[in-house]
């Protein structure tokens, strides 16, 4: 799968290959109002990594339904929204939007966003918040409900299992970890916002390390994320105990490297004799 924010709407990548071989594309984050972003400069790169801090940047749910699913429904891919906002009401108004639209199996569900109503901590980094956005959005959404954790946190594990038990269906590990990066030269830093987030291969020893963990508690899918620039890593993933995996700042440095992956992992299966990616699925030999 492509990860969110990294692939567009799928459209901007058709010239490069069949987009259709993907498991699926998660769209842009989207959330109820347009949202501009935040202010320039707002991406970085790091070592081995990026930052980012765009700010969810999108013309809003309404205008997604109106002028973008209409061209991207008939993909032949699975097709999920993830979705944000800074309230929970803002959450279930753009999950029940959502499910009006036949060709969209289901949402992924970014509680990595800043709740204004508790002073801007993240929904999910607290199992309290995070179980009270799942739970609404529940209630109003019975497509497939996939929630995207945070690695902000002490216990990833604690959080994930309190996100099944409230109702989601899969969970997507890890989103960005929070960082920065200053110019030495000119003292300032890099980002208008100061911090964003880091993502790419720098943080894949630890995206790993979480999904691994995730895998001891819950029995939900997972799919994992973090780093994933090639065949290798997306296989690691997958003998780390995920069951997908979705490849997002790679985008940026090799339009091709979806397609490539899927290529990669075959030859690998054909290599080791094995009939079925599932069988890679938490596969990693601890004795």
């Amino acid at each position: 799968m492509t990860a969110s924010g990294t692939f567009g709407y799928g459209e901007e990548y058709m010239d490069f290959y069949d987009i259709n071989c993907l498991g699926g594309i998660v769209v842009k984050g989207t959330t109820l109002h347009h949202r501009e972003g935040n202010p320039y400069p707002r991406m970085a790169e790091t070592g081995r990594g990026m930052l980012n801090a765009v700010g969810l940047q999108n013309k809003g749910v309404h205008y997604f339904a109106k002028e973008i699913y209409p061209r991207i429904k008939d993909f032949g891919t699975n097709i999920l929204v993830n979705v944000s906002g800074s309230t929970i009401e803002d959450y279930v108004e753009t999950a029940a939007a959502i499910q009006e639209l036949d060709n969209i199996p289901g949402i992924e569900l970014n509680i990595s966003c800043p709740n204004v109503k508790e002073g801007g901590m993240a929904f999910g980094t607290s199992c309290p918040s995070a179980v009270a956005v799942v739970e609404a959005v529940r209630k109003v959404y019975n497509k497939h409900l996939m929630v995207k954790l945070s690695p902000n946190v002490t216990n990833i594990a604690e959080i994930a299992l309190a996100v099944e038990q409230a109702g989601a269906d899969s969970l997507s590990l890890i989103n960005t970890l929070l960082g920065m990066a200053i110019d030495a030269e000119t003292k300032r830093p890099l980002l208008s916002t100061i911090t964003g987030g880091l993502s790419g291969p720098a943080i894949k020893p630890v995206a790993l390390r979480m999904v691994w963990q995730v895998t001891q508690v819950v029995k939900i899918p997972i799919v994992g994320m973090g780093g994933i620039m090639n065949a290798e890593d997306a296989i690691e993933f997958m003998l780390a105990g995920a069951s997908a995996v979705q490849i997002g700042t790679a985008n940026f440095v090799d339009p091709m490297v979806g397609s490539n992956v899927i290529d990669g992992i075959k030859e690998y299966l054909e290599r080791k004799g094995m009939n079925s990616a599932k069988e890679l699925v938490g596969g990693m030999i601890t004795d």
